[in-house]
């Protein structure tokens, strides 16, 4: 679960890999998979982070297993229907509506407006428990990480820099990822600059903690 070799990794959004949504029908940029066990075709991943670019309305990949979270980056919005008795559509508007959901659940979306992107969380419970944060960058903002957890950072605007287990500052531009870890001992880093942050913290289950 910790970023490897580093205390603090650097994503830069040009970086990020573009591929296939699972059900062929769009396409997604890969931020981070991590707990791949069997290779990219089998999915064998703990959790992921991508930023899915809907360009037409359709049906979302299945994901039996797995819990997602999407938060709208772009565009006019989307509606997301599910199967079964759900009361919905669940309207995601701007700036930055989310809503948390059961990957297994077929969800068939439709646009607002043209197209929109939104930053995609998902994660296997069974694996890892996670938790999602959107919030302000005013100024510095300490992040505490202990032993056996991981935090991962996207900035939505702005510039930032990352300090503290670090040798040295690690500059980030608006679309940017930093993962950030600790060793044997609580790490402490520092988020500075201007604009806008999701925050996202992996841990173990809460059975295996």
């Amino acid at each position: 679960m910790q970023p490897p070799a580093a205390h603090a990794w650097h994503l830069p959004a040009n970086e990020y890999r573009r591929v296939r949504w699972h059900n062929g029908a769009g396409w997604t940029r890969e931020i981070h998979a991590a707990g791949r066990g069997g290779g990219e075709a089998s999915e064998a991943w703990d959790w992921r982070l991508s930023i899915a670019e809907i360009a037409a309305d359709g049906d979302y990949s299945v994901f039996p297993g797995v819990e997602r979270e999407q938060v709208l980056l772009s565009g006019d919005g989307l509606q997301l229907a599910f199967d079964g008795s759900d009361p919905g559509p669940h309207v995601l508007l701007p700036p930055h509506g989310r809503l948390r959901f059961s990957g297994a659940r077929a969800a068939h979306c439709r646009l607002v407006g043209t197209r929109a992107e939104v930053f995609n969380l998902m994660w296997r419970p069974s694996a890892v428990s996670a938790q999602l944060w959107h919030r302000p960058l005013v100024g510095p903002m300490v992040v505490f990480v202990d032993p056996g957890s991981c935090w991962a950072v996207y900035l939505i605007a702005g510039q930032a820099t990352v300090s503290g287990s670090v040798a040295s500052p690690l500059w980030l531009s608006m679309g940017d990822t930093v993962l950030l870890g600790a060793g044997a001992q609580r790490g402490r880093h520092v988020l500075d600059g201007g604009g806008e942050v999701l925050l996202v913290r992996f841990e173990p289950p809460a059975d295996a903690q």
